[in-house]
C-alpha cells in the first residue's frame, strides 16, 4: 500500500530535480529560500548523535612546525615525533611554515570563491556527472545519488591535477593560475609529508613514496553557502577520506570538526596553516598504526566558507596494485588487519556507500 507521505516525498526525484538545475545550493540561496528542503535534512538520530563539540580550551590538535624539519638530523627526528604522535593518536594535524606562501593560500582562496560565484551560465559549461575523461568537474555532492541519507548544503568542482595535469584551456580562467601554482606547493609538501611519516613508522624516508602514495593528486575545492536552518542538515556528513592522505586549506570561517575520545572538537582556522590528515589508505597499508579519523563540516549560517581538499590518492588511475597492510610491519605478534584490495575495487566500494558515517575499512578488515 502506498502511503500518501510516501507519495508526497521521493527522495531520488527530488535530488534529481535538484541535480538538473546545476545550480547547486548556491542557486538555492540566490532564490532567497527561507527553508531548507527536505532532501538536505539529516535524519534525527544522527543530529542527536551530535555529542557537544568539545572547546579548543580541552582538546587541540596538534600544531606542528616544520620550519627546522631541514636543520639538522636531531631537529627533523623531533618533527617526525611529533608527526608519529599526531598520525597515531588523532590523525590530523596544523601544519605551520610548510613552505606555501600567504599570497598563494589567499590566491586560491580567492580563486575558488570566483568560480562558485560566477554567472550560473559560465559555471553550467563544468557541470558534469562523468568524471572519467574530464580534469575539471563541477556538481554538488558526488554521491548524490548514492545510498547516503541525506545531500551536504555545499558545491564543489574537482580538478585532477596528477600524474597527467590539465591544459590550462581546461581550466575555468576565474581560478587557472591559482590551482596551478597552490597545486605545486601542495605536491612539495605531499612529497615532505610521505618521508616523514615514513620515518615515523621506523622505515626508509622513501618508502611511502614507492608505494605510490604520491602518484594521484586531486583538489576539492567546497564552497558552503549560508545556511538559513543550519540545525536541519550539515555541509559535510561524517566521513573518512578515500585518499593517503589529505592537505586541507580552510578559510577563516573555519567549521571542521574532528571526532577524537568520541568528541567532536573544532579545528580553529590557523591564519597561514595547513591541516594534514591521513587518508583510508594510509590507515590500509600501516595496519592500523595510523588512524584515518572520521571528520565533518557543521552547515553555519556564516558563509560562504570556502576550503580547498587536495587528495593524494591514484583511484582516478588504471593501478591493478593490490594493497594491504605493508610487510614491514606486520608479524607474528601484530598480524594483518586487513585483505589486499585495488584502489579502484576500494573507491568504488566508498563511492557506491556515500558519506553514510561508516568507514569502508570495516568491509575488508580480517
Amino acid at each position: 500500500m502506498v502511503t500518501k507521505t510516501s507519495i508526497e516525498f521521493d527522495p531520488y526525484t527530488e535530488r534529481k530535480a535538484f541535480d538538473e538545475t546545476k545550480e547547486g545550493v548556491k542557486g538555492l540561496v540566490d532564490a532567497k529560500i527561507a527553508e531548507v528542503p527536505r532532501i538536505f535534512h539529516v535524519p534525527q538520530a544522527s543530529l542527536t548523535e551530535k555529542k557537544p563539540s568539545v572547546s579548543v580550551s580541552d582538546l587541540e590538535i596538534p600544531i606542528i612546525d616544520f620550519a627546522s624539519v631541514h636543520v639538522d638530523t636531531a631537529s627533523r627526528e623531533a618533527v617526525v615525533e611529533k608527526v608519529k604522535y599526531a598520525a597515531e593518536k588523532w590523525g590530523f594535524f596544523q601544519v605551520i611554515n610548510h613552505g606555501a606562501p600567504l599570497n598563494v593560500l589567499e590566491e586560491i582562496q580567492d580563486g575558488v570563491r570566483r568560480f562558485h560565484e560566477e554567472d550560473p551560465e559560465v559555471k553550467k559549461q563544468y557541470f558534469t556527472r562523468d568524471n572519467a575523461n574530464k580534469k575539471f568537474v563541477y556538481n554538488s555532492n558526488f554521491d548524490l545519488y548514492s545510498s547516503s541519507p541525506s545531500v551536504n548544503w555545499r558545491d564543489t568542482f574537482t580538478c585532477y591535477l596528477a600524474p597527467d595535469p590539465p591544459s590550462p584551456e581546461e581550466l575555468p580562467v576565474t581560478c587557472r593560475d591559482a590551482v596551478f601554482e597552490y597545486s605545486k606547493h601542495v605536491m612539495s609538501l605531499g612529497g615532505l609529508l610521505c618521508e616523514l611519516f615514513s620515518e615515523a613508522l621506523g622505515l626508509e624516508s622513501e618508502i611511502l613514496k614507492s608505494k605510490g602514495c604520491l602518484k594521484g593528486l586531486s583538489m576539492l575545492c567546497h564552497y558552503y553557502p549560508p545556511c538559513p536552518q543550519p540545525d536541519l542538515t550539515l555541509g559535510v556528513s561524517k566521513h573518512s577520506d578515500n585518499s593517503f592522505l589529505t592537505v586541507l586549506l580552510q578559510d577563516n570561517i573555519g567549521g571542521l570538526q574532528i571526532l577524537h575520545q568520541d568528541s567532536w572538537v573544532d579545528v580553529a582556522p590557523l591564519p597561514g596553516a595547513l591541516v594534514i590528515n591521513i587518508g583510508d589508505f594510509l590507515q590500509l597499508i600501516t595496519n592500523d598504526k595510523f588512524v584515518s579519523a572520521n571528520h565533518r563540516v557543521p552547515a553555519n549560517r556564516e558563509g560562504p566558507r570556502v576550503s580547498i581538499a587536495s587528495f593524494f590518492s591514484s583511484s582516478a588511475l588504471p593501478n591493478s596494485t593490490l594493497y594491504g597492510p605493508m610487510k614491514e610491519l606486520v608479524s607474528e605478534e601484530n598480524p594483518p588487519k586487513y585483505k589486499d584490495i585495488t584502489i579502484k575495487e576500494y573507491t568504488e566500494g566508498y563511492f557506491e556507500k556515500g558519506l553514510d558515517g561508516t568507514s569502508y575499512l570495516s568491509n575488508i578488515r580480517i
